[in-house]
């Protein structure tokens, strides 16, 4: 699906589905949410995060993405709230198992992957901190730009990089177990918004190509920051699911 970019002006006026996102970065939380609309195959408008843009702010209600608005329905940025939305516009592919049993397994995974003190949350954290401590991840004044509006502290700094660790070694170990059952997916036979968030996720520790995903070098140094534990964490399997899915299930090359 191909889509088109609008400016904020030009979205306020469109009805259906607008979406707020970072513009030349591949953010897992803005690409997670292309991803669902993709496989759904639900048409969108996009609008590029300007944030010196004051009707944006008033129009989506912050100065973030992704911010979703649907008609003349409330803006919506949670992952999960996104998620709901998509469900609903599109039952079918269902991306959230029936089982009720294993749909609060698809959500708890999903928060570890996407929500706060989750996967991507804490890769943020852990390139904040190494930005602020000069040693490499985001430049000190983005670092400590982000640091700010997303809750660092030295303490939380210190705490990202084992949240990261213990995070990849859960999510692997899950992809192993699925695999010894005959499922190349989180839960069960099928694919489920887990695989997306996933996929999206793995970017911030491990880029796709520049061919693939074409980004700022400093942003393609930053993301491809690495240090010891997490680098043993970013287990093959999980490396291997990610291209998987972009195979076989999500948009490549990245429009961004």
């Amino acid at each position: 699906m191909s889509n088109t970019y609008v400016t904020v002006e030009e979205a306020i006026l469109l009805r259906g589905l607008r979406m707020v996102v970072v513009g030349q970065v591949p953010s897992p939380w803005s690409e997670a949410a292309k991803g669902i609309f993709h496989v759904k195959q639900i048409p969108w408008t996009g609008v590029h995060l300007a944030y010196d843009s004051q009707a944006l702010k008033d129009w989506a209600g912050q100065r973030s993405a992704p911010v979703v608005v649907y008609d003349d329905e409330p803006p919506l940025s949670g992952w999960a709230e996104i998620l709901l939305l998509a469900e609903r516009l599109a039952p079918s592919p269902a991306l959230l198992p029936k089982d009720p049993a294993d749909r609060a397994l698809a959500f708890g995974l999903a928060h570890e992957i996407m929500g706060q003190q989750g996967l991507a949350w804490s890769r943020r954290l852990q390139l904040v901190e190494a930005g602020l401590l000069g040693l490499g991840g985001f430049q000190s004044k983005v670092a400590a730009y982000i640091g700010k509006k997303y809750g660092y502290s030295p303490q939380a700094g210190a705490a990202a990089t084992s949240r990261v660790v213990e995070l990849l070694t859960m999510l692997a170990a899950r992809l192993k177990a699925q695999h010894a059952a005959g499922s190349p997916y989180y839960i069960g036979a099928g694919l489920t918004a887990v695989d997306i968030y996933s996929a999206s996720v793995l970017g911030l520790l491990r880029p796709l190509p520049q061919d693939v995903c074409p980004m700022h070098a400093g942003t393609r140094a930053a993301f491809e920051f690495s240090e010891p534990a997490t680098e043993a964490a970013l287990d093959e399997v999980l490396l291997r699911h990610r291209d998987m899915m972009y195979q076989r299930h999500l948009a490549s090359p990245l429009s961004l």
